[in-house]
């Protein structure tokens, strides 16, 4: 044997290891998972965004919030921002009154709405629209760019677009407090995944948590609860970031919760929609 049968041997083994379902991967293999994590969308991964009818777009809140608030930038031409750079109060009422997104804490009086800050789903609006490249600021002055006409024009282009900077440029830990860690952002085609095979009964949030963390066990190294079992705060963490602030904003799951004295018990169902826009293939056993 020389060395190209020999090279050719070990090429041949490597390839078959990296194609071999794992059932950590929920039978995925080592490849599709590279995909998965690193190219979620990419023709050949496992994942697929879906064209949505104008109907179902209409049901996806975080998608209305921003079209309504690049409508009203485009309506008048620009918007002028406070001095810290947010946006001006009387919008901030009048984006959140629409309804797209509510907060409990707004909702029950916890506290009052009247600046952008008091809002993390209307801070995260305008970051969204800024992150993703329609809007941008200059001379205290909230605009629309040139290249946004054309996303703006397009629903599925749209809805792609604020996917897609939610999931890779925005910072998932930059509103609560369990560390800049990348639990629930890293990997979260996984989450889809599992999403697409187990959401269509109500199951607990635990559930979901722990084959993520079977699959990422690693991350737990990076954190230190700061309450309770570091089982019951690595599953917190992973919930609120995946289901509370992410898939509830784009209308793919339900979130039912049942109060047990301090603590909650939260249950996950994806919705119609989940499957509509989420496509899923099994393992590729021809790879």
């Amino acid at each position: 044997m020389d060395l190209k049968d020999i090279q050719k041997h070990i090429d041949q083994v490597m390839n078959e290891q990296n194609n071999k379902p794992i059932p950590e991967f929920e039978g995925y293999s080592p490849f599709e998972m590279h995909k998965i994590l690193h190219f979620t969308f990419a023709i050949d991964s496992p994942l697929k965004l879906q064209k949505l009818s104008d109907a179902d777009y209409q049901r996806i809140p975080i998608l209305n919030q921003i079209r309504y608030l690049v409508d009203l930038i485009e309506k008048n031409g620009e918007i002028k921002l406070t001095n810290k750079g947010f946006l001006p109060t009387k919008l901030v009422s009048d984006l959140y009154s629409q309804g797209f997104l509510k907060e409990e804490h707004i909702e029950k009086g916890i506290s009052k709405l009247y600046k952008e800050t008091d809002s993390m789903t209307i801070n995260l609006t305008r970051i969204l629209t800024e992150l993703s490249g329609l809007t941008k600021k200059r001379n205290g002055k909230l605009s629309l760019t040139k290249s946004s006409q054309k996303i703006l024009a397009d629903n599925e282009e749209l809805l792609r677009q604020i996917f897609l900077t939610f999931t890779n440029k925005f910072n998932w830990p930059y509103y609560d407090g369990y560390g800049e860690n990348q639990i629930g952002q890293l990997g979260y085609g996984f989450s889809l995944i599992l999403l697409s095979k187990y959401g269509q009964i109500k199951r607990l949030d635990s559930f979901y948590a722990e084959k993520y963390f079977m699959a990422f066990p690693k991350l737990l190294d990076s954190l230190e609860p700061t309450y309770g079992t570091l089982e019951r705060y690595s599953t917190k963490c992973y919930s609120i970031r995946t289901f509370e602030r992410f898939l509830d904003y784009f209308g793919l799951v339900t979130i039912e919760e049942e109060k047990k004295g301090f603590d909650s018990i939260i249950y996950i169902t994806k919705t119609d929609l989940y499957d509509r826009l989420i496509k899923c293939t099994p393992h590729n056993t021809r790879l």
